[in-house]
């Protein structure tokens, strides 16, 4: 029997030197791909990482004050328990300051000397004296700040080396200084008064109050009328409008105005609410009209998704036993749907919290000493306070400016934060 004849050896297709040359040059472009996104997103951590270190290092002192233990008389000649507010209280202040160094008895070395407090000192003591009218007439030991040079010379910003004789420091200043610290007379104590006391003039009194009370009449402004205008809009567009050419346009312009620069929002509530309707400036109440008109597109968007995300047998199984459509949405649909509305708004009160722009152009720019008691009062808000303080000379200020940073990365992180865990608790899966 004849054996069959064999085939002709062909060479199999994934051992052609050709394909394996393709083969390895296309494994070796996803992997430099791939690399080049491990990359891209190491680069960014890493300018996020130095961003918050820098801001952190300068900021954290901001929480810090050098503060100067001295001994007070608190003399009954001086002060009337009746008025103690017509004190000369300065006075006071610095007769303990030249206590410490007798042996200083010039005029214009005094001056130098009482120079090396705040001039806030003087305020503290007097309200001391309000809160505790005993004390009058008693020797106190009491903390008192520094001028803001000082403290920024206890912090080591000021190089002790680059002074010289048309500094604001003089060597004369420095053997005072030093000689305090050595009697441990001079500390860095926690800065409440940066929580509890509105903008100054002086980097060393100088608080965030105000602006943290203005933010929160802001935002809260800004909620009580982006969100049920964004929800009703959300909801009237997706469950009830018909669907034709008119409503497509209104859907559209609405999802453009998320991408509409915040500054053209500002110089909207300028022309509207301050020109138009006479609205007073630099008030809150005109700050959140203008950020609802930012935030609403974003309580839009996020209430027709989770709108959407409502399967329609709820729907169907609710008109089936007899509901209306108006109880279809309000008591079925929207419950189910307000974790997602939600979730946007806190994102959208998130980004109106950073805004800036808008509010520079309706007046909240302004230097505002008192803390504010009502949307209506004159305010600032706390991202135009950085600006504030970031644009002084002032070394001080710009430390302020750097924890009020600080402060605000924490409110947006808490409120980002909170929608993501609002989302991940309440979300569903049909």
């Amino acid at each position: 029997m004849s054996e069959t004849p064999s085939a002709p050896n062909r060479e199999i297709f994934w051992e052609n030197p050709d394909f394996q040359r393709r083969l390895r040059r296309r494994k070796f472009a996803e992997k430099r791909f791939r690399a080049y996104g491990i990359g891209a997103v190491l680069l960014g951590l890493v300018f996020v990482a130095m961003l918050i270190v820098s801001i952190t290092a300068n900021g954290v002192r901001a929480f810090w004050q050098t503060q100067i233990h001295l001994e007070i008389h608190f003399d009954e000649q001086e002060i009337d328990a009746n008025a103690p507010t017509k004190a000369n209280y300065r006075k006071l202040v610095r007769q303990a300051m030249y206590n410490e160094f007798p042996e200083v008895t010039s005029r214009r070395d005094k001056r130098q000397l009482g120079g090396m407090l705040s001039i806030g000192a003087d305020t503290w003591l007097m309200k001391m004296v309000q809160d505790k009218p005993d004390i009058i007439g008693t020797r106190q030991r009491v903390w008192l700040p520094l001028d803001d040079n000082f403290d920024m010379l206890r912090k080591g910003v000021i190089n002790r080396d680059a002074l010289n004789d048309t500094s604001k420091i003089s060597p004369k200043h420095l053997h005072w200084f030093d000689t305090l610290v050595e009697k441990g007379m001079i500390e860095l104590k926690f800065n409440t008064q940066y929580f509890l006391v509105g903008d100054s003039r002086e980097p060393e009194l100088a608080g965030l109050r105000g602006a943290l009370t203005g933010s929160f009449y802001t935002l809260l402004v800004t909620f009580l009328l982006s969100f049920p205008i964004g929800v009703a809009a959300a909801c009237y567009l997706e469950e009830f409008a018909p669907k034709n050419r008119f409503t497509d346009i209104i859907e559209i312009n609405i999802n453009n105005l998320a991408a509409v620069p915040s500054v053209v929002f500002g110089l909207l509530g300028l022309a509207i609410f301050i020109n138009f309707f006479s609205l007073p400036r630099s008030v809150p109440l005109v700050g959140g009209l203008v950020l609802t008109l930012m935030t609403i597109p974003t309580i839009f968007i996020s209430g027709r998704a989770a709108l959407r995300a409502v399967p329609p047998s709820i729907r169907e199984g609710a008109m089936a036993i007899g509901a209306s459509r108006m109880q279809v949405v309000l008591q079925h649909v929207v419950p189910l749907a307000l974790p997602g509305m939600l979730t946007g708004t806190i994102i959208g009160l998130a980004q109106a919290l950073g805004e800036t722009a808008p509010l520079l152009m309706i007046g909240m720019v302004a230097f505002i000493v008192d803390v504010p008691s009502g949307p209506l009062d004159p305010s600032t808000v706390l991202p135009v306070q950085i600006f504030l303080w970031a644009d002084s000379p002032e070394r001080a200020l710009v430390e302020k400016a750097s924890g009020a940073i600080l402060i605000l990365m924490s409110f947006l992180i808490v409120m980002n934060a909170a929608a993501v865990m609002l989302r991940n608790k309440f979300e569903r899966r049909w």
